[in-house]
């Protein structure tokens, strides 16, 4: 895969799970408790696992800081995320995306097929806000 386009994947996620924050954060208090630990593991995992791979797919010898990084930007996402409604709900959305950034490199130095599994990876990541979205327009 070219290194633009997986440039390209980094910055629309970044955009897509920020603005998505943002619109979380304006209605935080409909939030109920079972979708803010959903968004919070549910995002900051995915973006932990699509960081550590589209990162290792773009720079295959650097494993150690791409795991580090990864492991932090996943961290960070889902305290934020989890953050929006209670402290249980940070510390969960922390280690979930700590945990799936430290393996997201291994998995992404194993795949054959890289593009058919980023896309899939894309398509878990925009269901899974549109599916939490949905599910706050309805509270």
């Amino acid at each position: 895969m070219e290194n633009g386009a997986i440039s390209i994947l980094m910055y629309v996620d970044l955009l897509l799970v920020l603005f998505f924050y943002l619109y979380l954060r304006k209605r935080k208090e409909r939030i109920s408790y079972t979708l803010g630990m959903t968004s919070s593991m549910a995002v900051g995992g995915l973006i932990a696992l699509l960081t550590g791979i589209l990162l290792i797919l773009q720079f295959p010898f650097h494993f150690t800081y791409i795991t580090m990084f990864s492991a932090i930007s996943g961290g960070i996402v889902g305290a934020f995320y989890g953050r929006l409604v209670d402290e249980g709900l940070f510390v969960l959305g922390l280690t979930n995306g700590i945990m799936i950034g430290l393996m997201a490199p291994m998995i992404g130095t194993v795949i054959e097929m890289p593009v058919p599994f980023l896309v899939v990876l894309q398509a878990f990541l925009i269901g899974c806000v549109l599916i939490i979205f949905l599910s706050l327009k309805r509270a």
